[in-house]
């Protein structure tokens, strides 16, 4: 019970399974430590769910033997499944999720909608109006349960359907081999059709390329130069290889560290380094053995997050305020009036017209609201509560290809180590690029784009490739192994290396000496060297900073030539090489960087370039685009940064906004450090080494084009790599949660005037000041009143600097702003005593009418004065569907009295004069509040 009050936002969340709306999916690796390091490291098991046994039976028992035994086990064929047979067993198993919750059925959530405090109280009304054989009055309280059911069933409908459209048009997908509707099999590769990762199915084929990520576990059928980063399962920092045939682990072997070093398996939410593959899917979501151990974290996690426990804390402070105050109304009008029946049902009345039932469902409405319209300006919020966090943003990390940079690389210069043009280093850079596997990057698209190279080098005829040493970002370069060619028989092996020049150089021994013959077209050629020693080392680079200070991005490229009796090649082998030269390339700025910029520091946002590219080409782009580093033109090195404390690394990351060569790592210590001095941090990025940075901010910024791990890491995806995109959205998040906002002080501060009213009016008056049946009425009008708020508008300077979440802040207005409306519900009944004499019993009904209108007229009207810190309706207006609800509500309000069902209310006409009363006293609170508002603003300000 105390869960259900202290966490109410959250209890709703999960009631309505709307939960994942407001949550990042787990990845490996960014949830805990690394299953296959944790108990080497720290002396201990890794606490494993009793269903992972099960898991890992299946998965070695897919591992050993032969692709065709494997089929078998899974029921499948080498061409995939049939269409019919994959629908099958989606059905029987479920999609392929981690964390998956089956949608409300439409009946379940139509009697959520219906149980909660307001409809219970509305239902115990009718019941006794039944029972008094009133039938009448029974039928209107009916409708008016059926009213408040359905307009909370549409609108959270409507939210929810939003956001399940909105995770759709970003969900990754997956590349299967299916026969198509009444195929036979036939042993041949069947059809290959793009799918969402949740359809896929045990028995499935796969396709895999470089930069996709693992959809479920899988055992190996084809393979070609395959390297998969599984760190975060089992603790290597490099990328392994993978094969087609199974590792047996040794008889010493823990069955865990056995089944996660079997060289043919693949697990769910790893990814392709490089190479290609075909798997089978052995397991799926939740039978996945990284779903397995989600859902141990899972069923042992229960701690809201911030967003959370922020709208639990409002909901929580009112039901304290409550609990405290109900009690005090019920005996003060038990003693004072005598009915202890009436008393109690109008002290339940009070504590419903308290609760913040409508709560959840507008922030969920708002939000969603906010959702849809942030994807028609190209951002895609994957969670809802994600929008929150974009709006309180005020350091912006981003690398600089592709947001600062124009993201189309051309080649400038190709080099050779004594900075003289020469098509030899572009040649083995077009090798390089043509056999490497890995995820090409523009540098490779820009080299290769060199088409006629191909026909030159006689590709097809002169070489053939013979095996790959990927990327990574550790030793920051990669290599292939090519054979050459003469007459169909090998003569040498050639390694062709390219990376970042540091990382090459530190591999040579040897340079290329000018020379007006090309080795790559002569393959039979020794080329003439010298050796690398200091004085040729610091020529060489020499050249490079040259060519850096053009802002022109370098990459080395060098070669060892072997005899051709190797098939396997190792990082080991990447020593003694020849430098041959370098290739450089140019990334012009973006024409609109600087003026994004401009916008992102009056937006209060400060921009930080994390890259791992050199430091030279960044301060260059940097200082084009307006972006100095803070502290001067130093920029911190990825070794700086290494040699840094935690502590330390703090102060740096705040003083200084330009970090070059930097790691995967390094950018997500600098994530965390610069949102451990209380900053809202977003990270963008969309590379595979991206996704550690991306989870550790606290908004998570990728594009619709990044690899899968970088998508599925994030909380918000760009539709177009642009900073003004970004710009544009975080305004939007800016305006949904001021939006937001509104609704939440204005219930705060209009529930706890009205309890202030209530108590005054219980101690001195003869009768109740508003019947239980008119309270709920005015509750459910004002409710409607406000499902407006979401498209309301919001002034512009509002949203100019960051919006952070405060709910201390709540509190603080509640009690500034509730005491004006608790003044003038005085004022009433004053006027309502003395001015128009319903000051008896038999007038209650008069006294009753006077305040319901006043009451409903000042809550809505506190909707526009409390909407902006300016003056409302002169300085800033309402949307027009604020406007027309507040309005309907106030003319329904000012008409009950009057009309047809004012007796089934117990409600009477007013006298003609007390509406000239109403206005004096509705200009009065406005001008008064308005005041207010001005002394608020002074001393706390208004966000």
């Amino acid at each position: 019970m105390h869960k259900l009050l202290t966490q109410g936002f959250s209890s709703f969340l999960r009631r309505r399974r709307t939960k994942r709306h407001f949550e990042r999916r787990p990845l490996p690796g960014l949830m805990s430590t690394p299953i296959g390091v944790a108990g080497r490291n720290a002396g201990a098991k890794v606490p494993v769910p009793q269903t992972s046994a099960a898991v890992g039976q299946d998965l070695l028992a897919a591992a050993v033997g032969e692709p065709a035994a494997a089929l078998a086990l899974l029921q499948s064929q080498i061409d995939g499944l049939a269409t019919a047979e994959a629908a099958r067993r989606l059905t029987r198993d479920g999609p392929n999720e981690i964390q998956h919750e089956p949608p409300l059925p439409a009946w379940l959530h139509l009697w959520h909608c219906y149980l909660n405090p307001f409809n219970v109280l509305l239902t115990a009304l009718a019941v006794l109006s039944f029972l008094s054989a009133d039938a009448k009055a029974t039928v209107v309280i009916g409708a008016m349960v059926a009213l408040s059911t359905v307009i909370r069933f549409v609108q959270e409908g409507r939210s929810h359907r939003a956001a399940e459209s909105l995770r759709a048009m970003v969900s990754n997908t997956a590349t299967v081999i299916r026969r198509e509707p009444g195929a036979p099999a036939t042993g041949e590769a069947g059809k290959p059709q793009e799918i969402a990762l949740r359809e896929l199915v045990a028995g499935d084929i796969v396709s895999l390329s470089a930069g996709d990520m693992i959809p479920a576990d899988c055992r190996i059928l084809k393979a070609r130069d395959l390297f998969v980063a599984q760190s975060a399962m089992t603790g290597e920092s490099l990328p392994v290889e993978k094969f087609v045939q199974s590792k047996q682990a040794g008889d010493a072997a823990e069955p865990y560290s056995g089944l996660l070093a079997q060289r043919n398996l693949l697990f769910m939410g790893t990814n392709v380094v490089s190479g290609t593959a075909q798997a089978l899917v052995v397991a799926t979501g939740g039978r996945s053995y990284f779903g397995t151990l989600a859902a141990h974290a899972a069923a042992s996690e229960t701690t809201p997050n911030a967003f959370q426990a922020g709208v639990n804390s409002v909901s929580w402070l009112l039901i304290r305020f409550a609990a405290v105050m109900v009690p005090i109304v019920f005996l003060v009008n038990g003693f004072t009036k005598g009915d202890w029946l009436e008393a109690f049902l109008f002290a339940l009345s009070v504590a419903v017209g308290l609760t913040p039932e409508m709560l959840p469902m507008i922030v969920t409405s708002t939000l969603a609201k906010g959702a849809v319209l942030l994807s028609r300006k190209k951002v895609v919020v994957k969670r809802l509560d994600a929008i929150q966090n974009f709006g309180a943003m005020d350091i912006l990390c981003t690398d600089k290809t592709g947001t600062l940079t124009q993201d189309k690389i051309a080649l400038a210069r190709h080099a050779d180590a004594y900075g003289q043009d020469t098509d030899e280093v572009l040649n083995f850079a077009y090798l390089n690029s043509f056999y490497q596997t890995g995820l090409k990057n523009l540098l490779d698209h820009a080299v290769l784009d060199h088409v006629e190279l191909a026909t030159e080098l006689k590709l097809k005829d002169a070489y053939r490739k013979i095996d790959e040493i990927p990327f990574d970002f550790e030793r920051r370069r990669m290599s292939v192994v090519v054979a050459t060619l003469e007459g169909g028989q090998e003569q040498h092996h050639e390694l062709i290396c390219k990376g970042a020049v540091e990382e090459v150089l530190a591999i040579c021994t040897h340079v290329r000496t000018q020379d007006s013959l090309d080795a790559s077209l002569d393959g039979e050629r020794v080329m003439p060297t010298l050796p690398l020693d200091a004085a040729m080392l610091a020529r060489t680079k020499a050249v490079t900073a040259g060519l850096n200070a053009e802002g022109l991005r370098v990459v080395a490229v060098a070669v060892k030539t072997l005899p051709p009796d190797q098939a396997v090649y190792s990082v080991a082998d990447e020593s003694g090489l020849t430098l041959i030269g370098y290739i450089a390339f140019l990334d012009p700025p973006k024409e609109s960087a600087a003026p994004a910029l401009k916008k992102l520091a009056a937006h209060g946002i400060t921009v930080k370039v994390l890259t791992g590219d050199n430091d030279l080409v960044t301060a260059q782009v940097c200082r084009q685009v307006g972006l100095p580093s803070a502290a001067g033109d130093k920029v911190m090195l990825g070794s700086d940064v290494e040699a840094l404390s935690d502590a330390a690394l703090q102060a740096v990351a705040l003083s200084h906004n330009i970090f070059a060569k930097l790691t995967p790592l390094h950018k997500e210590r600098i994530v965390r450090a610069l949102r451990a001095s209380g900053h809202v941090v977003g990270f963008m990025g969309d590379g595979i080494n991206d996704a550690p940075a991306l989870r550790a901010a606290d908004i998570g910024i990728s594009v619709d084009s990044a690899v899968d791990i970088a998508k599925e890491a994030a909380d918000i995806i760009l539709l177009e790599k642009s900073l003004l995109v970004l710009i544009e959205g975080v305004v939007e998040g800016r305006t949904t949660f001021c939006n937001m906002l509104k609704y939440i002080r204005m219930t705060a501060s209009s529930n706890f005037g009205n309890v202030l009213s209530v108590l005054v009016a219980s101690a001195f008056l003869p009768f109740l000041p508003m019947l239980p049946l008119q309270l709920l009425v005015q509750n459910l009008l004002y409710d409607i009143g406000q499902t407006g708020i979401p498209f309301d508008n919001v002034d512009p300077e509002l949203v100019t600097q960051p919006l952070k979440w405060n709910p201390a802040d709540i509190g603080r207005f509640m009690v500034f702003f509730g005491p004006i409306s608790s003044l003038f519900d005085i004022i009433t009944f004053a006027m309502m005593w003395w001015v128009f004499s319903a000051n008896s019993v038999a007038q209650q009904g008069l006294f009753q009418s006077g305040w319901f209108v006043v009451g409903l007229l000042t809550q809505t009207l506190v909707v526009h004065m409390v909407r902006t810190p300016k003056i409302p309706f002169v300085q800033s207006r309402a949307a027009a569907p604020l406007m027309v609800m507040t309005l309907a509500i106030m003319a329904v309000g000012l008409w009950l009295p009057l009309g047809p069902l004012a007796s089934y209310f117990k409600l009477q006409a007013l006298p003609l004069a007390y509406y000239g009363w109403l206005v004096a006293i509705l200009v009065g609170y406005s001008v008064l509040t308005t005041l207010m508002k001005r002394l608020y603003i002074r001393r706390f300000g208004w966000q």
